[in-house]
């Protein structure tokens, strides 16, 4: 069974039960036993390499039979600490056996950006697998899935178990290959949809009955085959990077496997829909609620509707309450979905942007007719609409396994949540070598157009001292918007957004070089890693631009974060206006009123303009709580009234 959310008092009770419980993990014992560890390097560092295989072998059944005591752990951790040295040059500091051994406990762990999570990674992942038979180890995208399984191939391998990543290319009976291997590495959306097809697969459930067989089987890791049985061999045990990203941000997105009505008998119809709302007047006919993505006809549009109904021949502008529906849909899909933010036109196909990562998601689409109302709003072949056979939130999915930690930049910030929703307690490890990166102050402006213009005066200064800039942006819009600003200044620069993705590993790999600059949506480089080159650190290191605040703090720390990495130099500045998305969703009453106070383009100085950009990031990270909050008591229901499905 799924845990189940706790409420009032039980919400309480739970996370004292869980601080209780996970007591002897906490950060001073992790220390504590990573210096023992540690303590066992100059023994196992003197092994020959057949004595080192050997000792990994003895300790690997040891924990196969069942061994969890205190000393095996330190011993198996230590080699395979050694392990990796040999295999990839690189020696875990004690921080990183201490985020290790907080990941082998079923912690969530913070681990600074440039900490090097990917080798804390690996050296936990053997001993999970060990333990528990098959991991997952969840990536934010395919090329790091890919990667991470190749680069730590020789840790796994020395260490008994096999490895592979699951990627979007893959055919099905590439796919069973890899699943029957002990460590798999993929993402959320590739191994829930494998999951779900599964499910699809074995056919209506007949019993709530069955239902409980049949997931206790998956969870026990029966079949695998992918054609008989399940392709997934069971859900095990998960160990998710980027944590706080894809077990709370997109958590509660629902993945849904759907397939074509063979039918597009619609498509004039939501043409039809189109042209009728380009026809209303938003105030008097209709009003926008841009925060909800929701539109309210006024009476004055529904009657006007009516009367336009009346001139079309098909029969389901009859239907008076499906026909404005329809309406209302397309005045959503007008005013809340544009192009650059909430989604691209690619080869003639409106192509999502997730709006967490900055990445294009090719596979899916809006429901309930909001994707067939972008596409007529834009001119292009409305295609059929979807039937859903199966859906699944990610929090649903993730609470379905039975062992799960993870490791993220930023997670301080989302430790009530992981440890309500999950049950999972969150540690703080500290940085091997002090940050030393400087943030400079906030700066705000009356107008998002003077924002714009001293953000490319300010990269043109910084530039001009020989540092490398990353400048951070939340859409593709944006992103090519201070694009043209800075080829007008005859600014050298790249672009990494859904548009290039593929040149992300070549453009990250150049973005710490003396001079660089390069600009980025939220995608900008997660998971690797941007290297200084000597001009660049001894010039004062990477500078770090926002655009503007995003929707949740751990989102803009994640950014700031790129800079200043293991004790490198480095530097950081927020720039925002009252005109910024953020602010006109949430507090516009407030910054208007600002806005028409004072003189100057500049109104950053006044305390009252930083706290309302704070006011406005609270009021949307409260918003997302309620929403996760709700996809929560959903996933209660449907455990609660259909059982195993």
């Amino acid at each position: 069974m799924r845990p189940r959310v706790a409420t009032g008092l039980d919400k309480v009770a739970t996370r004292l039960s869980a601080r209780l419980r996970n007591r002897r993990t906490a950060l001073a014992f992790l220390l504590a036993e990573a210096g023992r560890v540690d303590a066992l390097a100059p023994e196992i560092r003197g092994h020959s390499e057949a004595a080192l295989d050997e000792s990994v072998r003895e300790v690997r059944e040891s924990m196969v039979r069942g061994a969890r005591d205190d000393a095996t752990l330190r011993r198996a951790m230590a080699l395979i600490r050694e392990v990796a040295r040999r295999e990839t040059g690189e020696e875990a500091f004690l921080v990183q056996l201490a985020g290790a051994l907080g990941l082998v406990h079923g912690r969530i762990v913070e681990m600074k950006t440039g900490e090097g999570k990917t080798l804390t990674g690996s050296i936990a992942a053997p001993i999970i697998a060990w333990q528990r038979r098959h991991l997952h180890v969840f990536t934010v995208n395919d090329y790091l899935a890919r990667r991470d399984a190749h680069s730590r191939e020789g840790i796994y391998r020395r260490c008994g178990v096999s490895v592979g990543a699951i990627v979007q290319e893959m055919q099905p009976s590439e796919r069973a290959s890899v699943y029957a291997r002990a460590v798999v590495y993929g993402t959320p959306k590739q191994i829930t949809a494998d999951w779900l097809r599964d499910q699809i697969r074995t056919g209506p459930l007949t019993s709530a009955w069955e239902g409980r067989r049949l997931f206790a089987g998956f969870a026990e890791g029966v079949g695998g085959d992918g054609a008989g049985g399940p392709l997934v061999p069971g859900l095990r045990a998960a160990l998710v990077d980027e944590a706080d990203a894809v077990l709370i941000d997109e958590g509660v997105v629902p993945l849904i496997i759907a397939r074509s009505r063979h039918e597009d008998e619609m498509a004039p119809i939501y043409k039809q829909a189109d042209a009728l709302a380009s026809k209303l007047d938003e105030g008097p006919d209709y009003k926008i609620d841009y925060l909800r993505r929701k539109s309210e006809l006024r009476r004055r549009g529904e009657h006007r509707l009516e009367e336009m109904f009346k001139q079309l021949d098909d029969p389901i502008w009859r239907a008076t309450r499906r026909a404005k529906e329809l309406v209302r849909t397309a005045l959503v899909a007008r005013h809340c979905y544009l192009p650059g933010q909430q989604y691209q036109i690619v080869d003639g196909r409106v192509v999502i942007v997730d709006e967490f990562t900055g990445r294009f998601l090719a596979d899916r689409s809006w429901e309930h007719g909001l994707h067939q109302a972008v596409e007529a709003k834009e001119g292009l072949e409305v295609t059929a609409d979807r039937e859903t056979l199966a859906r699944m939130s990610f929090q649903r999915f993730f609470r379905s396994y039975p062992f799960l930690a993870g490791m993220t930049g930023t997670a301080a910030d989302a430790t009530v949540e992981m440890e309500q929703v999950y049950a999972r307690p969150v540690t703080i490890v500290p940085t091997n070598r002090p940050v030393i990166r400087e943030q400079w102050p906030m700066r705000v402006f009356r107008s998002a157009e003077h924002k714009w213009a001293e953000i490319a005066a300010s990269i043109e200064r910084v530039h001009a001292q020989g540092r490398p800039i990353l400048v951070g942006t939340r859409s593709i819009a944006a992103s090519e918007h201070i694009a043209e600003r800075l080829a007008a200044r005859g600014l050298e620069h790249r672009v990494l957004n859904a548009n290039f993705d593929k040149e992300e590993a070549t453009l990250i790999a150049q973005a710490g070089r003396a001079g660089a600059i390069t600009v980025a949506t939220n995608m900008a480089g997660r998971g690797t890693d941007i290297l200084l080159d000597d001009r660049a650190r001894e010039a004062g290191g990477l500078h770090v631009i926002l655009t503007e605040v995003h929707g949740a703090r751990r989102v803009d720390l994640q950014f700031i974060g790129r800079a200043g990495r293991q004790g490198d130099p480095g530097s950081a500045q927020v720039f925002c206006s009252l005109e910024d998305e953020l602010v006109a969703q949430h507090a516009s009453k407030l910054a208007a009123t600002l806005k028409a106070t004072g003189t100057g383009d500049e109104i950053g100085q006044n305390p009252l303009v930083r706290r309302l950009v704070r006011l406005s990031q609270a009021r949307a990270e409260k918003r997302a709580r309620i929403m996760r909050a709700g996809v929560l008591r959903q996933d209660d229901w449907v455990e609660k009234h259909l059982p195993g499905m």
